[in-house]
């Protein structure tokens, strides 16, 4: 609850910051308040006992709450570093962008440490409007008002599912508390409402995740927002949305049945297959970084399969993922910030023009490819072997037919740097970009080297 209460803080800071013309502090002054909530929030087990008992009801901080929303942390500070390269000429909006930004990590926060279902919604519904207004937010760009119009009213019909399974859990347990309707769900007889309400839940919840037959707004909204929040969607929202839907049918013990599992078997194929072959045929490096992304969410969806011991693995899929899409977006918007789409050909050449954004972004699409030393192959195979183990080989040969298909879109990004002439000549890279590439390519070799690093944090 203190992460929670400090980030919140630091948003209104943001906004207080405008009223005080201190502009030119916000990022840094916001980096750094991030920074150290981020200690705080790894050294929670200090204040652990005192936390549990004053917010039982509400908020929880637990292994998995803790792990998660430092990855979240982590995610944000790398979003609002390069925020104040992005924004530079909008210099009077940059409090409310970068509020923003602290208010959708403080919903993300909530969306993994609550105790309560009501918790729960209130946090994903402070995500939620974020990103729609962050989608809409270049509003003389029509792609960029048609993203948040659609994501908006997508996103809106996906929340009434939620809505709707709450109450229907409600309906059938008399209580919104997760540990009273865990305890309840090992009743014998359930009523016929609850496991409507876990599937009501679990639709909503992949359309947060653009999971195969939900996805159709991601290539769509991806291509239509600000690259910078595009980046923001890609990482953080997918994975904090994904953590938040293992946790719910973690927590509450809702027992999959054969047929769910079919289901989910079902959608997590379709996911990687229908991702894939999509991203082959997309010449905009957005949309097929969205159908990629879909494709990783029928990755993450293997976890599913095995609720009781894989939350390290989804914890370390997730960090890698998300270290790799970070560190590409952090190219990507460099190199297209001044053009008027992100086609393929605006890459043509970067290896001769910008060696070290290219040799970023090339680490980084290895790394979702799946391709050693890279966290994302050791991320794939701790995820194989745990699915394997759990009886569905089904699922890993698809996931391994998948993986070889994604290497055909991400090598004709690489081979667009390296063997095409450049389309332009070479431009001055500001530091930032620099650093947030290399960092976060730096900490996904780190982890996949030494995954115990993230594995230990959610034992």
């Amino acid at each position: 609850m203190n992460t929670l209460i400090a980030i919140s803080g630091l948003g209104v800071f943001c906004l207080i910051a405008e009223i005080f013309n201190f502009r030119k502090a916000i990022v840094p002054v916001v980096i750094l308040g991030l920074l150290a909530i981020l200690g705080t929030t790894l050294n929670i087990w200090s204040f652990g006992e005192l936390l549990n008992s004053q917010y039982t009801n509400m908020i929880v901080a637990d292994k998995f709450s803790n792990a998660f929303s430092s990855l979240f942390i982590v995610l944000t500070i790398f979003l609002v570093a390069m925020s104040h390269d992005v924004y530079k000429d909008h210099e009077t909006k940059i409090s409310d962008f970068i509020a923003i930004k602290i208010f959708l990590l403080a919903g993300a926060v909530a969306m993994v440490s609550f105790s309560n279902l009501s918790m729960y919604f209130l946090g994903i519904e402070t995500l939620s409007i974020a990103l729609y207004i962050l989608a809409g937010s270049s509003r003389l760009d029509i792609k960029s008002n048609e993203a948040g119009m659609k994501y908006f009213l997508m996103g809106s019909f996906a929340s009434g599912f939620i809505l709707f399974g709450i109450c229907l859990i409600y309906g059938a347990m008399g209580s919104f508390d997760v540990t009273e309707i865990s305890e309840m769900s090992r009743s014998a007889e359930l009523p016929i409402w609850f496991p409507i309400g876990i599937s009501l839940l679990t639709v909503g919840m992949l359309f947060k995740i653009a999971a195969v037959p939900f996805h159709f707004w991601a290539p769509d909204v991806y291509e239509g927002a600000p690259s910078i929040v595009t980046a923001t969607m890609s990482t953080l929202a997918k994975v904090v949305a994904f953590a938040t839907l293992y946790k719910l049918l973690a927590t509450m013990n809702a027992d999959i049945s054969s047929a769910y599992q079919n289901i989910i078997i079902i959608v997590s194929i379709a996911s990687m297959t229908v991702g894939n072959i999509m991203a082959l045929r997309q010449n905009n490096v957005k949309r097929m970084l969205a159908f990629s992304g879909i494709s990783h969410a029928g990755f993450m969806m293997m976890t599913l399969l095995s609720l009781s011991n894989s939350s390290g693995n989804l914890l370390y899929y997730t960090v890698a993922y998300a270290l790799a899409g970070i560190a590409s977006f952090a190219v990507i918007i460099n190199v297209t910030k001044n053009k008027d789409n992100e086609d393929i050909l605006n890459f043509n050449g970067l290896g001769k023009t910008n060696p070290v954004m290219a040799a970023v972004l090339t680490a980084s699409l290895l790394s979702m490819a799946g391709i050693p030393i890279f966290s994302g192959f050791f991320a794939k195979f701790m995820l194989f072997t745990q699915t394997i183990q759990a009886g569905f080989l089904i699922v890993v040969i698809a996931g391994v037919i998948n993986s070889i298909i994604s290497v055909g879109y991400y090598f004709k990004l690489i081979l667009a740097m390296y063997t095409k002439e450049p389309s332009e000549e070479k431009q001055s890279t500001p530091f930032v970009y620099y650093a947030v590439g290399i960092v976060s390519i730096v900490l996904n070799i780190i982890i996949g080297l030494y995954p115990s690093l993230v594995t230990d944090l959610i034992k």
